[in-house]
């Protein structure tokens, strides 16, 4: 747990990815295509990754990827992630972080 909090609180925005999945890839093309540059942390290359995903479990995702991180807090996997951004909550927490254009 320790390291995806770490991760998680060194960047503004993080997505916990898995290379070969396309909800992650969806989720990370919504940011960019909002101006902000996530942080991608591949878990399936890092040896610890079946450990994190337990982690991300624990600390209430439905789905250990996509996990997205905004400033150090866990905001959801991809359907939480969509219905903030249809409820236009999304791009308020994204307005505080570094490189957000819109």
């Amino acid at each position: 747990m320790e390291k995806v909090l770490k991760v998680a609180s060194e960047n503004g925005v993080v997505i916990f990815s898995k290379s070969s999945c396309c909800l992650c890839y969806s989720v990370n093309i919504l940011f960019q295509e909002l101006g902000v540059t996530p942080f991608i942390y591949e878990i399936d290359k890092d040896p610890d990754g079946k450990e994190m995903e337990k982690a991300i479990m624990k600390l209430g995702c439905n789905t250990p990827v996509p996990a997205v991180f905004i400033g150090g807090q866990l905001k959801g996997s991809t359907n939480e992630i969509m219905s903030l951004h249809l409820r236009g909550a999304l791009i308020p927490l994204l307005r505080q972080y570094h490189g957000f254009n819109n």
